[in-house]
């Protein structure tokens, strides 16, 4: 099984950014876990970050084919992201949405997400165990298995 875990603008900066949003672990710690427990569940993970919404596009294009799932944080894509959100819906593959922080709480124009209708899960509020829980939740999945 392999799953995609992309990262969207900003998460690049992890570490640096507002600690009472976001925590203190940088993006490289977040990936350090993902990566260690992507292996005790036999999973091969992809991890990807940038803070082009293209470069994101052009990345779900050229990976999804072989993968069986996609851990997406899309950063601010999360609320105008629409070519990013069309790319991930024709994919076809089980989504699930992490916010570190969580996003209901905080200012009105983070509460909405475009990914939210399409994703099968979405995890905020965790920080970076939300990348672990949502890691964990597609591979549970059976391999294969489009979205709910």
């Amino acid at each position: 099984m392999k799953i995609l875990v992309i990262n969207g603008p900003n998460l690049n900066m992890l570490g640096k950014r507002d600690p009472d949003h976001y925590g203190n672990e940088t993006l490289a710690d977040i990936e350090g876990r993902i990566t260690a427990r992507a292996k005790e569940l036999g999973v091969e993970v992809d991890l990807f970050q940038s803070n082009h919404e293209g470069a994101i596009v052009d990345h779900l294009q050229e990976q999804s084919g072989s993968a069986d799932g996609i851990v997406i944080n899309p950063g601010a894509l999360t609320h105008y992201g629409l070519s990013m959100r069309d790319a991930l819906e024709d994919t076809r593959l089980p989504i699930v949405e992490v916010h570190l922080s969580d996003i209901d709480s905080r200012e009105e124009f983070r509460r909405y997400s475009v990914v939210a209708a399409i994703a099968a899960k979405q995890i905020k509020g965790m920080r970076g165990q939300g990348y672990i829980e949502a890691l964990e939740y597609l591979a549970s999945r059976p391999k294969g298995g489009e979205r709910e």
